[in-house]
């Protein structure tokens, strides 16, 4: 099985290990879009308007492309601090947008943690995504 990882890049320190687990299980992995790549560090405040617009497109463009490749996405969801707020099991809007993708192209959704409580919760659940709830082993 071809597998997409998606998650907030504010998580991308934490995909290695889910990585390996899964490399040893026998899967094919896709990594997110910026990750182990020249741009994983853009820094948006430097661009101008159109240079963000262009940028945000073109990954859009590019996660529709890995999605189509694949039998099913996983998304990375932990916690999330910020600005002294806690988001559990965080999904933010890109990864949102990257399982609608999925949603729609009828690929399996995999969320290794529990629904986020946010505003999106409804949508996400109407993806019937598969909650892994940690363990990978459910991955089939």
């Amino acid at each position: 099985m071809k597998i997409f990882i998606i998650c907030s890049t504010s998580f991308y320190n934490k995909i290695e290990p889910i990585k390996e687990k899964l490399i040893k299980k026998g899967y094919t992995l896709i990594m997110p879009n910026s990750y182990d790549e020249e741009d994983s560090d853009v820094d948006f405040t430097k661009m101008t308007e159109k240079e963000y617009q262009n940028y945000f497109s073109k990954m859009y463009h590019l996660s529709r492309e890995k999605i189509s490749k694949v039998d099913a996405v996983l998304v990375l969801n932990y916690d999330k601090e910020k600005n002294g707020q806690v988001y559990k099991n965080y999904i933010g809007a890109a990864t949102f947008l990257e399982m609608y993708e999925a949603f729609m192209q009828n690929k399996k959704i995999y969320i290794l943690n529990d629904y986020p409580d946010n505003m999106l919760l409804d949508e996400i659940k109407g993806f019937a995504p598969i909650v892994l709830n940690g363990n990978l082993d459910k991955i089939n």
